[in-house]
C-alpha cells in the first residue's frame, strides 16, 4: 500500500504553444495539483497513490493511464461515464503571468462522494496530501474534509496546498472561508506569497506565518518563484535561494517542489515532532532543485526531474 496518498482533482492541461509562424496550438498534458504531487513522489522512489474521480471518457482514461505509467497506485481512482473530465487551457498573458480557462461545470472531480473514498488506502498510508479545489462545491467538499478528518484521527501526516484559482470560486469570501476551514487538520502547508496573504488576511510575512502556526500548522513552506522558498516552524524561519536554470514553463513547478519535499520527509522515517531545522533545510534545498528543474520544460508531469538530476543540480550549487 502507498506511503503517500493524495486526494483531489486530476485534469488535462492544454498548454499554449506558439509556432514559428505565430500560430498557437494547445498541447495536451496531464495535470491537477494533488495528482502532480503524487506523481513527483513516485518518481523519487516513494510509493504513492491518488484518490479522485474523472470522467469515463478519452481524457479520464488518458489520466488514469498516466498515473499507472508513472507508478502511482490507482485503486482510489473512479472513472464515471455520467460526468466529464475537467479541462484547463493555459497560456501566458501580456504580463507573462499564466491565464487559466477551466471547463469544469458539474465535472467528475466535483462529484466525488465520501462513500467512494477507499478508506483502507488511508489506513495504510503515512501521509495524506490534499488541495482546496474540491472544496468549491458538494459532494466533493464533504468527501475531502471527511477524508482529511479521518486521516488526522488515524495519526497521519496531513499536507495541504490551497492552490488559489480565483475563477473557480463563486466569491473570494467563500474561497477564504473554505481554505481556512481545514487549517486545523494541517501539519504542513505550501503557499505562494499571494496565497499566504489571502488565507491569513495579512500582507506582512511574519504575522502571516504566526497566524498559520497558531492554527496548529507545524511547517509553513512559502514558495517564491525565482527567489526560492521560505521554511518556517516554531523553531525558526529560514529562506533558501533557488538554482540558476533557464526557465521555460513554471506550470506544476510548485507541485514538483512539494512532492519532492514530502517525499524526503517519508524517506527520513521521522515523525513531525522529530523533524528539526537541519532536516527541513536539507529537504528545502532538494525541493528547490526539483522545482527549478521542472520549470525548464513545458508541462507539469512531463517536466518532472529524476532524483539523479536533482542531486546533480544540488551539487552544482544555488543562485545567490
Amino acid at each position: 500500500m502507498p506511503d503517500i496518498m493524495a486526494i483531489g482533482e486530476m485534469l488535462v492541461d492544454f498548454t499554449a504553444v506558439t509556432e514559428e509562424n505565430g500560430d498557437i496550438f494547445y498541447k495536451q498534458n496531464p495535470g491537477g495539483a494533488p495528482a502532480n504531487v503524487a506523481v513527483m513522489a513516485a518518481k523519487l522512489g516513494v510509493s504513492s497513490g491518488f484518490i479522485g474521480k474523472m470522467g469515463k471518457d478519452m481524457f479520464g482514461t488518458y489520466l488514469k493511464e498516466t498515473l499507472e505509467n508513472e507508478g502511482v497506485d490507482t485503486k482510489g481512482v473512479k472513472l464515471d461515464k455520467g460526468y466529464s473530465t475537467t479541462l484547463a487551457f493555459v497560456r501566458k498573458n501580456e504580463d507573462g503571468d499564466r491565464d487559466f480557462v477551466f471547463y469544469r461545470n458539474n465535472s467528475a472531480d466535483l462529484n466525488l462522494s465520501y462513500s467512494e473514498v477507499n478508506l483502507k488506502l488511508i489506513d495504510s498510508c503515512k501521509l495524506l496530501h490534499f488541495g482546496a479545489l474540491l472544496l468549491t462545491s458538494e459532494p466533493s467538499k464533504s468527501a475531502v474534509i471527511n477524508t482529511v478528518e479521518y486521516a488526522k484521527q488515524q495519526g497521519k501526516i496531513i499536507t495541504y496546498d490551497p492552490n488559489w484559482r480565483e475563477h473557480l470560486w463563486s466569491s473570494r469570501a467563500e474561497a477564504v472561508k473554505a481554505m481556512r476551514s481545514v487549517l486545523r487538520y494541517v501539519d504542513i502547508i505550501k503557499v505562494s506569497e499571494l496565497e499566504l496573504q489571502i488565507i491569513t488576511d495579512s500582507g506582512n510575512l511574519l504575522p502571516s506565518i504566526a497566524k498559520l502556526l497558531n492554527e496548529g500548522v507545524k511547517v509553513v513552506c512559502i514558495t517564491q518563484g525565482a527567489k526560492g522558498c521560505i521554511i518556517a516552524t516554531r523553531k525558526g524561519i529560514e529562506r533558501f535561494p533557488t538554482f540558476d536554470v533557464e526557465t521555460i514553463d513554471t506550470l506544476g513547478a510548485g507541485d514538483s517542489f512539494f512532492g519532492a519535499f514530502i517525499s524526503q520527509i517519508i524517506k527520513s522515517g521521522k515523525s513531525m515532532d522529530e523533524l528539526d531545522m537541519n532536516d527541513l533545510r536539507e529537504f528545502a534545498v532538494y525541493a528547490n532543485a526539483c522545482g527549478s528543474l521542472s520549470s525548464t520544460k513545458v508541462g507539469a508531469i512531463p517536466a518532472m526531474p529524476t532524483h539523479d538530476e536533482i542531486m546533480a543540480l544540488v551539487e552544482k550549487g544555488m543562485k545567490y
